[in-house]
């Protein structure tokens, strides 16, 4: 059994994944792809191209645990692949990816340029009334 908790990060990997790997194939792509130590009992999430599976691949302490979902009915979540740092999730995240939703705008902005932008657009209102 997978146990996530709040120190417990989600690892994603972004380049497209066959879905036909396995353990070792898994662990390679965390350690050499995503520079994580498998050991370290994160979880590791590999999509394939489709965005219509994903395999994850976590260590619990006593061995490898792979789990893995292939969506029914839609995809899951595009990942921005023009987001300049490693993508890691929460587990309250993940748990929302993990039953498709989307989380494309979570790695669009900082909060910080949320922020800006909310400013500037409070400034032209006021401009302009």
């Amino acid at each position: 059994m997978i146990a996530l908790n709040r120190r417990t990060k989600v690892f994603i990997c972004r380049e497209p994944t066959d879905m036909r790997s396995s353990y070792d194939s898994l662990f390679s792509r965390a350690k050499g792809v995503l520079n994580q130590d498998p050991f370290s009992g994160h979880l590791f999430v590999f999509i394939n191209s489709r965005r219509t599976s994903i395999k994850c691949l976590c260590y619990d302490g006593t061995g490898f645990v792979i789990l893995s979902k292939r969506m029914e009915k839609g995809l899951f979540s595009r990942i921005n692949p023009f987001y300049p740092g490693e993508i890691v999730l929460t587990q309250a995240e993940f748990n929302l990816f993990f039953e498709g939703a989307d989380l494309e705008k979570r790695f669009i902005d900082s909060p910080g340029e949320i922020k800006k932008t909310i400013l500037q657009k409070q400034e032209l209102q006021s401009v302009s009334l």
